[in-house]
This record gives structure tokens, C-alpha cells and sequence, in this order.
């Protein structure tokens, strides 16, 4: 009678482990992976103006509406994904460079929680435009790569999933190496240390400010596009409200201070998230997903400001 038995409560546990542990770890760390992207961002931007952009959510968002508008027309000749994904991306960039040259530039001598508010105001704008144009109701983007790649018994990763994973990886290594190997990498990470004295021995600083908000920009679009395409629907304000404070706890986890920080944060916060929602009860803690983010948030800012791989500044 023992065997027969241990067999279904073993078979009961095998299950509660994978739908409370491995499924969350691996749904959660492709979403980390975008918040790691929208981090990286974050970071760039920290480290070269010493400000949290608020509007990064929204030049994730400008990329995902527009890639919405290609794919179905909207506004805009059809055209396929890549395209679409390509303009959208695209339109996030010149979004940021806009902002850099018309936002950040004027203001960029005043005490710097004045810029911190005028980012704040550019995504309020471009939430408000965002509205007006594709409503307040929401839109429906397509996943990048549709159907599954994996499922066994509860465990379900979908192909966008693991598209989301190896654009990640492919970005981080691009990443490194654009910091460690070129030239205008390391002027970025000069200008990010010592502003006054890289302008005295002839590094553009205003041109490297505005290459730093496109690549942010850059890096916002293709997360706005993974984000909006993973979770289906896309409405004003959404990658503001649901992905840019587990992507600013992501870059303070990781280290404001550090790039390679970023994506470990990010990684490391989706699935603390997912395994928050999955294991914590609605009747115990309402928004568990949101509040383990909290958490870690005034934790890191409690017990290690620095981040686990940044430095003090």
C-alpha cells in the first residue's frame, strides 16, 4: 500500500514544483530580460547626466505604437514585422534625441531633479499624444515569432520568449563590446566620469550626451516591442506603469553605476517578480507582483545603495 500511495503525492509535488518554482524562474527571466534592456537605458543615462529618465518607458512605448501602426496599417502603409519593428525602433530614437536637444540641453545646467521633473512632463506628453492618436482603450501588437517552443506538463515558453532571451544576449555582448573596443564607447564612459575634464582635451561632450539618448532610445524600442508583443495588449501609459519601475529596481539592484549590472538586475527582479505572484496569495498580500518590486527596491536602497555590482558615487 506504501508504493502506491507515495506515487501521486510525488507526482503532486513534482507538478507544485514546476508551476510554483520552474515555470516562474523561466517566464520571469524573459521578462527580466526587458527590464534589463529598459535598465541598460536607464543606467547609460544616469551615467552620463546624472538623472533618472522618466520618459524611458514612453520611447519604449512610441516604438511598440508604431510598430502597431505598420503591422496593421494604421496611419501607415501595411508592412511586414521586421519593417515595422525597424520604423518603430526608429521612431524611438529620434523621440530621444528630440528630448535630449530640446528638454535636456536647455535645462542642462539647472539643479538636476529640475531635469528629473521636465523628463517626468516628456512622458506625460507622449502618453497624452499616445491617446489621442491610438485611443485609451489599447491596442493588440503581435508577438515578434508566434506558437510555442516548449511545453511539458504546466511548463509553456513560448518562441517570443525565447526570441526576448536572445536578443538579450546578443545586446549585452554588443554592449561590452562597443564600451571595451571602440573609441566613441570609451569617450561615453570619459564623459560619463569626468565631463570638464574630456571637454578640455577635445571630446565633443554635448554630441556624446545626444549619441547616449539614442542609444537609451534605442535600447527602450527594442524592450517596448519585446514587452508589448510578449503581453499582447498595448495601451497609453502601459510600459510606463508596468515595466519601468521593475526596470529602475532592476538598475539599482544590479548598480546604477554599472552596464553589465543592468541585465543581471533586470533578469534577477523579473523573476523574483514572477515567483512573488506565483507563490505569495492575493488574500495575504493584494499585487504581490508589484510589492516584492517595492521591496527589493527600499531594501537595495537600505542595506546596499550601490547595487551588487555598482560603485558608490
Amino acid at each position: 500500500m506504501t508504493p502506491l500511495a507515495l506515487a501521486p503525492d510525488t507526482t503532486y509535488l513534482a507538478f507544485e514544483f514546476s508551476s510554483r518554482i520552474t515555470t516562474p524562474v523561466i517566464s520571469g527571466a524573459i521578462n527580466g530580460a526587458v527590464y534589463g534592456l529598459l535598465g541598460l537605458g536607464l543606467v547609460l543615462l544616469y551615467k552620463s547626466n546624472r538623472i533618472f529618465n522618466f520618459a524611458q518607458g514612453e520611447f519604449a512605448s512610441v516604438a511598440a505604437f508604431t510598430t502597431y501602426a505598420g503591422t496593421a496599417g494604421f496611419g501607415l502603409p501595411k508592412m511586414p514585422y521586421v519593417f515595422a519593428a525597424i520604423l518603430g525602433v526608429s521612431a524611438a530614437v529620434v523621440v530621444a534625441l528630440l528630448t535630449e536637444r530640446l528638454v535636456v540641453q536647455p535645462l542642462f545646467n539647472q539643479p538636476k531633479v529640475t531635469l528629473v521633473v521636465a523628463t517626468a512632463g516628456t512622458a506625460l506628453l507622449l502618453i497624452a499624444l499616445e491617446g489621442f492618436v491610438f485611443g485609451a482603450e489599447g491596442v493588440g501588437l503581435d508577438p515578434v515569432i508566434a506558437g510555442d517552443a516548449l511545453t511539458s506538463g504546466g511548463l509553456r515558453v513560448t518562441n517570443q520568449g525565447v526570441f526576448v532571451v536572445v536578443v538579450l544576449a546578443v545586446l549585452a555582448a554588443l554592449t561590452a563590446l562597443f564600451f571595451s573596443r571602440t573609441k566613441t564607447g570609451t569617450a561615453i564612459l570619459a564623459v560619463s566620469m569626468e565631463p570638464t575634464a574630456t571637454s578640455l582635451v577635445g571630446i565633443p561632450v554635448k554630441r556624446i550626451s545626444a549619441l547616449t539618448w539614442g542609444l537609451a532610445g534605442l535600447l527602450g524600442g527594442v524592450a517596448g516591442i519585446l514587452f508589448a508583443g510578449n503581453g499582447g495588449l498595448l495601451g497609453p501609459g502601459a510600459l510606463t506603469a508596468f515595466a519601468l519601475i521593475p526596470a529602475f529596481t532592476a538598475a539599482v539592484f544590479g548598480g546604477i553605476t554599472s552596464l553589465p549590472g543592468a541585465f543581471l538586475g533586470g533578469v534577477l527582479i523579473g523573476i523574483i517578480q514572477t515567483l512573488g505572484a506565483r507563490n505569495i496569495p492575493e488574500s495575504v498580500v493584494p499585487d504581490a507582483n508589484q510589492v516584492v518590486i517595492f521591496f527589493v527596491l527600499l531594501l537595495t536602497l537600505l542595506i546596499r545603495p550601490a547595487g551588487l555590482l555598482g560603485k558608490e558615487t
